[in-house]
């Protein structure tokens, strides 16, 4: 994958399977936006990637808020001159409970951080590739976004609207100058997860339960999927939910 001269934004950078799509792409040439609200993980991993050459800067930024992100992209289109692809991986779990003791609260937070931020991404992204006549977006969604999960209701209707948003975005845009794809990883090693799993054994084992080979995903599998999918290679593959689980959905 050859993503030299290029531009590539990545929200929820700082940790996870974002800091691995930046990490990836950074090796494979892209010049990148890193778009987190952990600042001190943020800065730093752009720190680290400026030492190895590669171009890149650190941005601020909720995505939940729309002044955050319509900022970040018109800030990268500033930088580098285009925006040429889009990681949209921003997530939160929300506190596991069943569905009729799930607060409001949760339920606000997790449905803004992993839905509503995925439509200002491709609100603004769409606007900035449109203009310029191409571009490549990744959402980040889950297995969740496919079937229900046990005390995750938030979390799995948000997952669910990620591939709607993405359906619709390419029903808008039939000519495919724009790519619209998501990928789906299944449980996968990152800060996230293992802080649900940390909080009960139950947690632990329901996460386990849901993995054929007996080991979770390493981010670096899914970033792997998702910078395929923003690349070259991929030119003609558009619309596609890519569930990258080890067969965990095919049981």
């Amino acid at each position: 994958m050859n993503f030299a001269g290029k531009s590539l934004l990545v929200t929820g950078a700082a940790s996870g399977i974002g800091e691995a799509c930046a990490r990836r792409a950074g090796e494979c040439g892209a010049k990148l936006m890193l778009c987190d609200i952990d600042i001190e993980k943020g800065e730093q991993l752009c720190q680290e990637l400026n030492a190895l050459g590669v171009e890149c800067q650190f941005h601020v930024c909720n995505v939940s808020s729309e002044k955050d992100v319509e900022t970040a992209v018109r800030k990268t289109v500033k930088l580098f001159g285009r925006l040429d692809c889009a990681i949209n991986n921003a997530g939160v779990t929300g506190l596991p409970a069943a569905l009729d003791e799930t607060s409001l609260e949760t339920w606000n937070t997790v449905i803004a951080v992993n839905m509503t931020s995925v439509f200002l991404c491709l609100k603004y992204q769409l606007r900035a590739m449109k203009q310029q006549g191409s571009g490549s977006i990744v959402n980040i969604a889950s297995g969740a976004g496919l079937i229900g999960t046990p005390n995750l209701a938030a979390y799995c209707a948000s997952k669910h609207g990620v591939l709607g948003l993405t359906k619709t975005a390419v029903a808008e845009n039939p000519e495919g100058k724009v790519r619209i794809n998501a990928v789906l990883p299944g449980s996968t090693r990152t800060p996230m997860l293992e802080q649900s799993m940390a909080l009960s054994a139950e947690v632990e084992k329901m996460v386990m339960a849901s993995v054929p080979c007996g080991r979770l995903a390493e981010p670096a599998e899914i970033a792997e999927t998702a910078l395929w999918l923003c690349s070259d290679a991929a030119a003609y593959v558009n619309g596609q939910s890519l569930i990258v689980d080890n067969g965990g959905l095919s049981r």
